[in-house]
Formats: structure tokens, sequence, C-alpha cells
């Protein structure tokens, strides 16, 4: 029997996730629900982390860099550069370090606008700080990488004071600068050139509406489909061709009757670029751009089979050829893989601040987007928890956000994030506790994954 007409079993790998969650809530409402973050149980999770002294020291160090923080706020803010375009803004941050008299690698990884700091001893254990600093074409920071920027050049100049005393703990610290979130996947180019080689978990902050502990990230592939079929007069001869825009517009349809079946957090979405170009000539050509996102990577996976089905199915329907092209300029996106030992670490840390990260599940993963930082994710443990710079109610990749990632508040925001991820990675350089907690964490979600092979 033909592939084309044989009914294809659904994938249970959602129906799987949603067993695997449905058990851990229910483990949560007997057990006990760390402090934290993930709201979730996690009995392996030691009571330790660094002296009180070395994290009141590290936190008093971000307090100190107010004035800097505040001034790449600004500064990166006046001049957004957008993904593989941030010259002025990388420059700026190295320029901060160098004040510090820390040397940084301009062009890091075969990359003009990447960086790299290092503090400590690499014998030791290693913990890497992200800093983003790509804007938005058209709307400038409206997704506040001007204050993750901050944030971690802030947290790495705290932990460089502090590494200098008696008292510091074996290890290092990296600080990355990592470019073109927005849409390029720029940490999967730093990963696949060796970035990560030598660091055990990465650790960054994201502005927000809110403080929340850990939010879900959605995975996301880009997606082109071309359409090829043959042109004719649409009144004299139109039995002499094949309409590449039917077939177009037969798969458009067939994403909206996907979405009957898709899990409820998968997303597709769109458009016909290219149509034809007269009324009167059947199309020879039509082009479909697409995003493909879901919340994990194996939902993720099964989604783009689905759209690589629908795309041949509309060329056999219209007797058309199509290229089915993923990817084409950037890397796909893995959902982030949130570990909850590390997010417990950040929120005492930010309870410190006075603030009170939600835990996961509160706010609605309808809500969720995507970021490159999954990719990191799926390699070493991470995190990536938000902070509130705006009201709840403005949304990321607007004017009113962009106009929220210049405010007072946001570089409030800097200086709490600074002094939450510098304490957390002291944390995780100090406490062999806490380290095996995240690693062995990390294995049970499934260790390390091949990110470049995955959608192979």
């Amino acid at each position: 029997m033909d592939r084309m007409s044989r009914a294809i079993p659904p994938s249970t790998a959602y129906l799987d996730h949603l067993v695997a969650e449905t058990a851990g809530r229910r483990d949560a409402l007997t057990g006990t629900i760390p402090a934290g973050g993930a709201g979730r149980p996690n009995a392996n999770l030691p009571d330790g982390g660094a002296p009180a002294a070395l994290v009141a020291a590290v936190e008093r160090a971000a307090e100190r860099l107010e004035p800097e923080l505040a001034e790449i706020v600004r500064r990166l803010h006046e001049h957004p550069e957008t993904a593989f375009e941030e010259h002025r803004s990388a420059a700026t941050l190295v320029e901060v370090l160098a004040r510090h008299g820390v040397e940084a690698q301009l062009g890091a990884h075969g990359v003009p606008t990447a960086f790299r700091a290092e503090v400590g001893d690499p014998a030791g254990p290693t913990i890497a700080i992200c800093a983003e600093y790509d804007a938005l074409p058209g709307i400038g920071h409206a997704c506040g990488h001007n204050v993750i920027a901050a944030s971690g050049v802030g947290a790495f100049l705290a932990l460089h004071e502090v590494m200098a005393s008696a008292d510091a703990p074996a290890g290092r610290v990296v600080l990355l600068g990592t470019p073109a979130e927005e849409g390029h996947t720029g940490k999967e180019v730093l990963a696949r050139n060796g970035a990560l080689k030598g660091i055990d978990a990465a650790i960054m902050v994201h502005p927000y509406g809110l403080d929340v502990a850990d939010q879900v990230w959605l995975g996301r592939r880009l997606l082109t489909w071309t359409f090829t079929g043959r042109p004719a007069h649409a009144s004299a001869q139109p039995y002499m061709g094949r309409n590449a825009l039917d077939a177009a517009s037969l798969a458009y349809q067939g994403i909206g009757l996907l979405r009957q079946q898709m899990p409820p957090v998968d997303r597709v979405h769109a458009t016909i670029a290219e149509g034809g170009t007269r009324p009167s000539i059947i199309t020879e050509r039509a082009v479909v751009h697409l995003y493909a996102r879901s919340k994990y990577a194996d939902t993720l996976r099964d989604l783009s089979r689905r759209l690589d089905d629908i795309a041949h199915g509309a060329a056999l329907m219209t007797g058309t050829d199509v290229e089915i092209t993923w990817d084409d300029g950037a890397h796909p996106s893995l959902p982030v893989r949130t570990n909850r030992a590390l997010t417990d670490r950040w929120v005492s840390a930010q309870r410190r601040r006075g603030r009170d990260p939600l835990p996961a599940g509160v706010l609605s993963e309808t809500l969720a987007a995507s970021t490159d930082f999954g990719n990191f994710s799926f390699r070493i443990p991470g995190i990536h928890p938000l902070v509130q710079v705006s009201d709840p109610d403005i949304a990321l990749h607007t004017a009113e956000f962009a106009a929220a990632a210049a405010t007072p508040a946001a570089v409030s925001a800097a200086v709490d994030s600074a002094a939450g991820l510098a304490s957390t990675a002291l944390d995780y350089l100090y406490d062999a506790g806490l380290r095996t907690a995240v690693h062995d964490e990390f294995a049970e979600e499934g260790g390390a994954v091949d990110v470049e092979k995955y959608f192979d």
C-alpha cells in the first residue's frame, strides 16, 4: 500500500509528557515543594551553598555597580543593533569590563560580535553567565536585551571582585556575550564553535512583566515551502497549467486542519510570500514561510514531520513540485530545559532582593515564546528565569516594553539580577552537593542531547 494512503499512527510523545507531569504534580501534593522555583519537589537538593558572608559580599559588589549597569542599560537602549550587527553594543560591554581590569576576547568563537571573559581556575567546576544585547528591527530593545547585558556583566564583575578573596571557591566563571538571539539562534552558532567546551552549567535572566522562576519556552524551527508548477494562460488554456498557488493555498488550509490534532501549546504561523504575478497566468511559483513551535523537543520533531506531509500532500493534489527547506539561515531553537536545583538558588537570591518569583505552572503556558538558550540547556544544565521591569499587562516585542526597558525599574532589575546570578553561580561553585543535585537532575531529564543532529 502506498504510504500516502495509509493512516499514520499518532505519536505518543505529548501524552507521555502529560503522564509524567501529572505524576510530578501528584507527588508535589504529598511531598514538600522547595522554596522556589520549579514548583516540584527535589529531594536531592541540599541546604548548603556558599557562606553567607561571601554571598553578602557578592551582592554588595553588584549594588556598587549600579551606576555602570545603568550606563549599559541606557547606552544599548539608545543605540539598538540587530542580530550579528551588535558591534557598538559588544564594544560598550567590553569597555566596561576593561575598566575593572577584565580582558575580554571580542570576536569569540568565530562570531565578530560575540565576546568572552573568564575569572577563576578552569581546573575546577565552571559556570557560564550569558549576556544578550541584540535588538529587534524597527522597534529597538522591545525584548529588553539591554537589561540582560547589564545583568550578565554586573554578575560577572561582582564575582570577579569576590573571586580574588581568600574565601573564594575553586572553579571558574565565564561571561559569554551571545549575539543574535532574535530569530537567528546565535547561541547555537557559538555552541557549534566550541563555546561550551569545559563549561558545566549556564545561567541567564530575561526581563518581563513579572518575576517568574520558570516559564515555558517553546522550541522553534523555521520552514520554507517552495511550490513549482507550470504556467499557462488562465483563460485560454488553464488545463495546460499546474497551479503553484493552489498548492500553497491547500497547504495553508492543511495547517488549519492540523491544528485540530496538535497538542495545545504547539504553534504554526505562516505567510504566503509569493503567489504569482498576474491573475491571467497560472502561477508557476509560490513560496510559504512558516514558524513551527512546540513545548518539547520530541513533539517539535513530530510537528516537523506532520508539516512535511502537508507540503507533499498539497503538491501531490495539484501536480506540482515542492522544495522543503528547514531552518535556512538559522538553526532550530530547542525548548528550555529548566534545572530546578539551580532555579531554587535563584529564587532564594531574589527573595533576598525583595522579589518573589512565581513558580512553574502559575503563568499560562499559552504565553510562551522561544529562545536560543534552549539549545544550551539541552547540552548542559541551565536556567532562564524572568525579572520584572514593566507592568504585567505589557507584552514583549511591543513599543511599550521597549520604553520600559529604559526606566529606573529596568536598572533596578539589572542590579537585582546581577546579584541573583552572581550568588547562584557562587553557590554552584562552592557547594559540591548542589552540583551533584544539578547534574543528577540533568541526567534524569535525559542528559546531553546531540542538538546538531536532533532533527536529522
